[in-house]
């Protein structure tokens, strides 16, 4: 696979939707989350799906700028129109708000509806614990999950997230979807005509199976049985009845070029203001004693290190700000065509050198 820098990805993106006729702001903010998805190891959530949101942008199916309405129901509760925006760019404005808000009451709500695919929600977290706040967001997603005991697909992955800001430059960052894999990894595995592990999914008849198109066809499997289940059925209740947003099935998917409806995907997310629950520096010092105790307890054999949720992403990230980006043949020949479309030229694989 060719390499290429974070930074010349970042301006192809950038140059492709503000090509289009995408404010600059939200372009960048755009580029950022997927750029930033590709640096910290989630490949599934970065630049692989820019070509499906232009794509989408252009049957407008997603609108390219959106009008949000942000109505500020009480002091710590926000409800926002998405305006069938990109869920990047209304999750990014949400919070925003979110934060302001959360600054004077303490604690926030948010619920989001008539949005999109908004990407990895540990972006959203991210961008709360830069302001010392920590975050809980949420949401839902076309069908891909079954309930339990059932074949067809019903629920969507429907992801938890939660962050907590530290005193060093490492939040920690749990991001996971209810399903045992995100579906995210079976699309791109089926884009790169790679099989998936055996205990991923199931085929619309209900049987185990290795074969990615044949795993989106059907379901994939949640995460611990009958728990994984019930928490998608608690995140929809969530993002889908209580945003007001669409719910289960009801949820459009933006790769089924057969559909002509909106997605309205539903968003939730808690912010926390942590100095309105106790000092800065105390639950700093409390949550580095806590974190410092679990990874020193005894490992089991083979275990170098035992790490917190996060520290894979910042490792991840450093090393590929150095060694830059790697991008299938498959995904590589897309983005090559999506700039010739826009006139936008894409960048030519990096030397170590360059990127350095």
């Amino acid at each position: 696979m060719n390499t290429y820098s974070n930074s010349d990805l970042k301006v192809f993106c950038e140059d492709v939707l503000v090509g289009m006729g995408m404010t600059k702001q939200n372009s960048s903010v755009v580029a950022d989350a997927l750029i930033r998805a590709n640096l910290e190891g989630v490949d599934s959530h970065g630049i692989s799906r820019l070509p499906i949101y232009i794509k989408r942008f252009l049957d407008k199916r997603i609108n390219l700028n959106p009008n949000l309405k942000m109505d500020r129901k009480t002091s710590s509760v926000l409800l926002v129109d998405g305006d069938n925006g990109l869920g990047h760019v209304v999750s990014y404005h949400a919070i925003l708000k979110g934060i302001g808000m959360t600054k004077d009451s303490g604690i926030t709500a948010i619920a989001v509806k008539n949005s999109n695919h908004f990407g990895t929600a540990s972006y959203f977290c991210q961008l709360a614990c830069e302001n010392n706040l920590a975050c809980i967001g949420f949401t839902n997603s076309p069908p891909g999950i079954a309930p339990w005991g059932g074949k067809n697909a019903f629920f969507g992955t429907n992801p938890i997230a939660f962050g907590f800001p530290t005193k060093n430059d490492q939040p920690v960052i749990i991001d996971l979807s209810t399903s045992i894999v995100a579906r995210g990894k079976i699309i791109l595995a089926a884009k790169q005509g790679n099989n998936i592990p055996e205990g991923w999914a199931i085929d619309e008849h209900g049987q185990p199976t290795n074969d990615p198109e044949s795993a989106l066809k059907g379901s994939v499997l949640p995460l611990g049985g009958p728990k994984g289940a019930a928490l998608a059925l608690a995140v929809e209740i969530l993002t889908g009845i209580l945003s007001g947003a669409a719910f289960g099935p009801h949820v459009k998917n933006i790769y089924d070029d057969n559909e002509t409806e909106q997605a309205n995907v539903g968003h939730f997310f808690i912010l926390m203001d942590i100095e309105k629950f106790m000092d800065l520096n105390s639950f700093f010092e409390l949550i580095e004693t806590l974190l410092g105790e679990m990874k020193d307890i005894p490992k089991i054999p083979g275990t170098n290190e035992i790490r917190y949720p996060g520290e894979r992403r910042k490792r991840d990230r450093e090393q590929r700000l150095v060694e830059g980006i790697q991008l299938s043949a498959n995904v590589e020949e897309e983005l090559i065509k999506l700039g010739k479309n826009f006139n936008v030229r894409f960048p030519i694989p990096a030397t170590l050198e360059k990127i350095q």
